[in-house]
């Protein structure tokens, strides 16, 4: 008897899936700790000399081939795709970088009370590193992902790096303006963002999706130079009580052909819609070896007594990506991004939409949303106090500052307050 394409869990099972769902991490990096740390400080070590040996036997550079990219083979590609292709990548830009600027932070300043004003002030971070997959698929969207926002944000110093580079890739990055693209990947490449070589200068902060070897990098240097988060394996969630079957298992196959690990799940209080959906993932699987994998494993329709249960359900899974109806909407309380109803599928948020399609994976949904403007500036918070204003509020100061044993800092109010 052939496997079924996915599960259907109710009752006991769907609630054993879901605590099981909640435990999951961004993704099991053990067995590649010991030779990431290697690389890294082999790189951190030998710069130059290691990274292009990397580079050489893993990210396929020919040995007297530059680790950066001229300027001259970006244009190059960028005429060497398709007109069809360049209006997709313009659309799509138009649209992210739209978001980008409705999203960016403000400025502001206020009195909070007579002679004290505060405020906040917006800085870019000098440098960003936007990694670029170029594994099984090659992401020119994630180019546009990551390096759309950090521009948008005033990041001065752009730097790509992308193993094995497509055309379109290299084609982006002209599009995008990039001036420092690096044909290199992998945790040699985090450890060359994060430390700096020669060749490749070090930048504040890294982001954008990778393996399991980039993710173990990342984790490696986050207490050296910032990070966005840990990106594990592709995560969708669809809740729905009326949608459209073929609409449905469309989304959950399109998700899983990511990896082979992708979480896939269906949430729904009726079994004769989970039955459908079931039967349309059969047909629209067939022939997608990686989707089948991914649903046939990690997969799952699950359903539920009630519609709160559904949806209490979906939050405790935390996913990447959730579909609902307009009328639960506001009910998704942990999700990297919000799709809503028949017409919004999650394909258009990886390429075309705007929103960002860098999210947090692993349950992270919780305490985090997805790439955005904010990750690449910092708010700064400005304090100017009139000599009435402190006066004010000296009281206060002086008291908390001697409970906790600083009679300096009191001291350093009451200079002020009694000077003539």
């Amino acid at each position: 008897m052939a496997r079924p394409a996915i599960r259907i869990l109710a009752d006991r099972r769907a609630e054993a899936f879901v605590r099981k769902m909640e435990q999951r991490g961004a993704t099991d990096l053990a067995r590649v700790e010991k030779p990431v740390q290697r690389i890294v400080e082999d790189v951190r070590k030998n710069g130059d000399a290691a990274l292009r040996r990397y580079a050489e036997k893993w990210d396929g550079l020919a040995p007297k081939q530059s680790l950066r990219a001229s300027e001259k083979e970006l244009k190059q590609a960028w005429n060497s795709v398709s007109a069809e292709f360049r209006t997709a990548l313009k659309t799509a830009a138009g649209n992210i970088r739209r978001y980008c600027e409705w999203q960016k932070p403000q400025e502001w300043e206020r009195s909070s009370q007579a002679g004290v004003k505060v405020g906040q002030v917006v800085r870019p971070l000098q440098s960003a590193g936007c990694y670029v997959p170029g594994g099984r698929y090659p992401l020119p969207s994630t180019m546009l992902m990551t390096v759309i926002p950090a521009q948008v944000a005033g990041v001065e110093k752009v730097r790509v790096v992308s193993p094995r580079p497509a055309k379109e890739t290299l084609a982006a990055a002209h599009f995008l303006d990039v001036k420092e693209f690096y044909r290199m990947g992998g945790a040699q490449a985090i450890a060359a963002l994060a430390y700096g070589t020669k060749s490749v200068p070090k930048v504040d902060k890294i982001v954008g999706p990778g393996n399991l070897y980039v993710t173990a990098a990342k984790k490696m240097v986050a207490f050296d130079c910032s990070i966005d988060f840990l990106a594990g394996p592709t995560e969708v969630v669809i809740v729905s009580h009326s949608g459209d079957a073929r609409f449905i298992a469309a989304d959950l196959v399109a998700q899983a052909e990511h990896d082979p690990d992708a979480l896939a799940i269906f949430i729904t209080t009726r079994k004769d819609l989970a039955n459908s959906v079931a039967d349309e993932i059969q047909k629209a699987a067939a022939g997608n070896n990686i989707a089948k994998t991914s649903l046939a494993g990690n997969g799952a329709i699950l359903l539920a007594s009630s519609r709160e249960q559904a949806l209490e359900f979906a939050n405790r899974i935390a996913p990447e990506h959730i579909t609902v109806d307009e009328e639960d909407q506001q009910l998704v309380r942990n999700a990297g991004s919000i799709f809503v109803g028949d017409y919004s599928p999650q394909a258009a948020g990886d390429y075309a939409a705007g929103p960002n399609h860098v999210l947090p994976t692993g349950a992270a949904a919780r305490f985090r949303g997805g790439l955005s403007v904010m990750d690449f500036v910092k708010l700064i918070s400005i304090q100017q106090l009139s000599r009435g204003g402190l006066s004010t509020i000296a009281p206060a100061v002086v008291t908390l500052a001697e409970a906790e044993g600083l009679k300096a800092h009191a001291e350093s109010i009451r200079v002020r307050c009694t000077h003539a």
